[in-house]
């Protein structure tokens, strides 16, 4: 390995700082590996496990390139990415550590269709439907992760916790963890340690239309293909991404999971036939929603109000509207006619967030076609009669102080043992803790208590509990330390260094070698040993042709090379 690895050594130490951070990070090399030098990095990247995750992420084509040049054939196109990862020689032949990999693999030849088949009409209009779902299902998981940031496990998964609460609000549990990375891809979610929350962008694009939804997020999930299935600014057809990355073990997996996502999307139909705003995506073009939008029912801003307290969209209800009738509602049922609920807790939970009575039943008289129910009205009045009951407000010698004029519901809260965690202390009148006043009073109606956060004039405040995450780009990991060690070993010295380790790997192994020795008289003699020992600045080893014991000055040693036994 060591002499097979000094022609890699040599480029490395000739690379630019640029070459060599993109080379470490193709080969995702860790930036806190202990190299010491270009020939600790050499031998690294040629180990066998080193070897095997690079060819893991080769695509199809740079698969095939690969094995052209294992067969000293023209590697093509792909020679220059090959090379850039260090998987072919400054002459363009294969290094024999990699080459020793490829010995028994091969690819077999394609027999699929170039392009997909465009979908009939009965097809384009079911995928239609599930793209429409579909967004439909990551507003909620955003609408659920903006009233309260989701929990991730050690994973970095949502636990089943927060998979049953999103289910129990009407999303499909299975395709949860799609969802979530649909809307990582388009920017609106972000995991911050151990919590799932949404970013600026999730503002904006929940207020948008469907078609500008859908355009977010088919987009992002364009640009995060894997390069093996990307072509150009579009990708290759669905038919070839199979065999796109043949050599990874994780890939069929990969694979299922992007088609699976693109479905979702409707970028493909359930027989495999490709929808036309789907083409125009493959192609690399903006993503035209028209001939999506076409077969899709016009947004609603009306709803029917029924005295059982429920509210019924005959279509889908525009987002702005939505949005905040959710905020006042239990959502049930996301389709194209979408089903609300409205609660005692409901009601109280979106007075907690700043809604009034007076504003709730006008938002409602606006958009109904059949008017405010009565018993709708009644639950309203009495939602916003009770709340106010318990006061919370912040005290900057107390914390915060929690008060009611009905000792007996004061009383209850503070033998709450769902409230333990809250610390709530009586101090005369009033119950104290030094929790924050807007977790206090959420808490609070989370456990259905008529909580109001007030300023310290007693004016309500709205208790948001919304927490937007920083928009700012996840760091990629640095190799400047890395490649600054590497440079301060690079010098004069070089050469040297190399030889006394390639003496030291061939005394290891008590390797033949064939050395090139300066002598006296300025002329060079070549001597065949077994290498068997490394000392004092003086190699030691047998001399076959002779069969008597050498000892030779590692300054006088020009050149050394591993013999086969």
């Amino acid at each position: 390995m060591t002499a097979h690895a000094r022609p890699l050594a040599t480029r490395l130490a000739a690379a630019s700082d640029d070459e060599l951070e993109a080379l470490l990070r193709a080969r995702r090399v860790r930036p806190d590996v202990d190299w010491e030098d270009f020939f600790d990095a050499a031998e690294a990247l040629l180990e066998p496990a080193s070897v095997e995750r690079a060819l893991s992420h080769l695509s199809r084509d740079e698969a095939i390139a690969l094995l052209r040049a294992a067969r000293d054939e023209d590697p093509g196109a792909s020679a220059g990415t090959l090379a850039a990862l260090g998987l072919l020689d400054a002459e363009g032949a294969v290094p024999p550590p990699v080459s020793a990999l490829l010995a028994d693999r091969s690819l077999p030849e394609r027999n699929t269709p170039a392009t997909p088949s465009p979908a009939p009409d009965g097809s384009a209009a079911r995928a239609a439907e599930r793209a429409l779902t579909t967004v439909g299902a990551v507003a909620d998981l955003l609408l659920a992760a903006r009233s309260s940031p989701l929990s991730l496990v050690a994973t970095g998964a949502l636990g089943a916790g927060e998979k049953r609460r999103l289910a129990e609000a009407g999303t499909d549990a299975g395709i949860v963890d799609d969802l979530r990375e649909l809307a990582e891809e388009a920017g609106l979610v972000v995991a911050r340690g151990r919590e799932l929350q949404v970013t600026s962008a999730a503002e904006g694009w929940l207020s948008a239309p469907f078609a500008p939804r859908w355009a977010v997020l088919a987009e992002a999930f364009r640009v995060a293909l894997p390069h093996g299935i990307r072509r150009g600014d579009g990708w290759a057809p669905m038919t070839e991404w199979g065999d796109a990355h043949p050599w990874d073990p994780a890939w069929p997996a990969a694979h299922q999971r992007l088609r699976r996502l693109a479905g979702l999307l409707g970028l493909v139909c359930d027989d495999g036939t490709e929808p036309e705003w789907a083409r125009m995506l493959r192609s690399g073009a903006p993503a035209d929603t028209s001939s999506l939008s076409a077969l899709l029912p016009t947004e609603v801003d009306r709803v029917f109000l029924q005295n059982d307290l429920t509210a019924i969209a005959p279509g889908p209800l525009q987002p702005a509207l939505d949005n905040r009738l959710r905020a006042m509602t239990e959502h049930e049922s996301a389709a194209q006619a979408s089903s609300y609920r409205f609660t005692a807790e409901s009601v109280a939970r979106a007075l907690v967030d700043g809604e009034t009575q007076n504003g709730i039943l006008e938002f409602l008289s606006s958009i109904s076609l059949t008017g405010v129910p009565q018993p709708l009205e009644y639950l309203v009045m009495q939602a916003a009669a009770r709340h106010g009951l318990v006061r919370v407000r912040a005290d900057e010698s107390a914390g915060t102080v929690v008060s009611s004029s009905d000792r007996h519901l004061l009383q209850a809260i503070e033998v709450d043992r769902a409230l333990r965690p809250l610390g709530l202390v009586r101090e005369g009148a009033e119950l104290v803790s030094r929790v924050a006043a807007e977790t206090v009073s959420w808490a609070l109606a989370d456990a259905h208590y008529p909580a109001t956060l007030v300023d310290r004039d007693g004016r309500p405040v709205p208790a948001r509990r919304r927490r937007v995450a920083d928009a700012a780009p996840v760091e990629r990991v640095s190799y400047a330390a890395l490649i600054a060690r590497l440079r301060a070993r690079q010098g004069p010295d070089a050469d040297a260094a190399w030889l006394d380790r390639e003496l030291d790997a061939a005394v290891r192994a008590r390797a033949l070698v064939r050395v090139t020795v300066a002598m006296p008289d300025g002329t060079s003699r070549e001597l065949t040993l077994e290498a068997t020992g490394l000392g004092g600045g003086r190699l030691r080893g047998r001399d076959k042709a002779a069969d008597v014991e050498r000892t030779l000055p590692v300054r006088s040693i020009r050149s050394v090379t591993l013999l086969e036994h």
